[in-house]
């Protein structure tokens, strides 16, 4: 049975951040693996994709995902992709179309104004959080009659600070392009930097001009019965991951 986990903030639109429960993969894909860029047999992948579009009244076909690639890039979609499009975040005005984002360990961000009916949703990690895909996203909605404070955005399952060790040039990163980052980094156990991720996010939300932001507090990489993690899969040493699915549509 599918597990779909929803935010109160985007009630009035069909979302989910979905788990890996439910899903027709094995192996080290054991579960609701939607990602084609694994490894995992394509006709398996396919049967859970089928299995969320069904969960969110669509047919496959109005599934719409991009070729991610850690960029600030957005693509405005009105209809099913005729082609792949590279970018890591997608809006709409069109209902019936549903957005997806495949992430395993980076931030899947759904994002809604209800009152002009405009969605989003972006891929979020280090890199292109950093590189401005939410404040992005935020631009492409507005583009479509979207207000800026009437947005709402939930961050959703992605790792959490205690799990997400990094390296001091890592942060050093950071601090030269915005040295009021030191407060997303802690001392960790291995006298290495850890990066709250989920609070950057939130914060360039909220600093962005949302209307509301939050993060829904699940960590992928700890839960490894609900979640995929491309950090703990290298950890332990596997081939490869299975790719977590989040979706919206009007």
């Amino acid at each position: 049975m599918l597990e779909i986990l929803t935010s109160p903030l985007l009630a009035g639109t069909r979302h989910g951040f979905f788990t890996r429960r439910g899903g027709a993969s094995s192996g080290v894909f054991s579960g609701l693996n939607c990602g084609h860029g694994s490894s995992d047999q394509t006709d398996t992948v396919a049967v859970n994709r089928d299995r969320v579009a069904a969960a969110m009244g669509v047919a496959p076909a109005q599934m719409i995902g991009v070729d991610q690639i850690h960029s600030a890039d957005v693509a405005v979609v009105e209809a099913p992709l005729s082609a792949p499009v590279k970018a890591d975040a997608l809006v709409t005005a069109t209902p019936g179309l549903l957005l997806t984002i495949l992430t395993a360990d980076c931030e899947p961000v759904l994002f809604a104004d209800r009152k002009a009916g405009v969605i989003g949703a972006a891929h979020a990690g280090w890199r292109g959080a950093k590189e401005g895909v939410l404040e992005a996203t935020l631009d492409a909605m507005e583009g479509l009659g979207a207000q800026r404070a009437d947005i709402v955005a939930v961050i959703g399952p992605c790792i959490s600070q205690r799990a997400y060790e990094v390296g001091h040039d890592f942060m050093e990163d950071f601090l030269i392009d915005d040295p009021e980052t030191s407060r997303f980094f802690s001392g960790g156990p291995n006298g290495k930097p850890m990066f709250d991720l989920p609070a950057y996010g939130l914060s360039r939300l909220r600093a962005a001009g949302v209307g509301e932001a939050e993060w829904t507090r699940h960590c992928t990489y700890s839960d490894p019965e609900r979640f995929y993690s491309f950090r703990r899969t290298t950890h332990a040493g596997e081939a490869d991951y299975g790719r977590l699915i989040s979706v919206i549509r009007l």
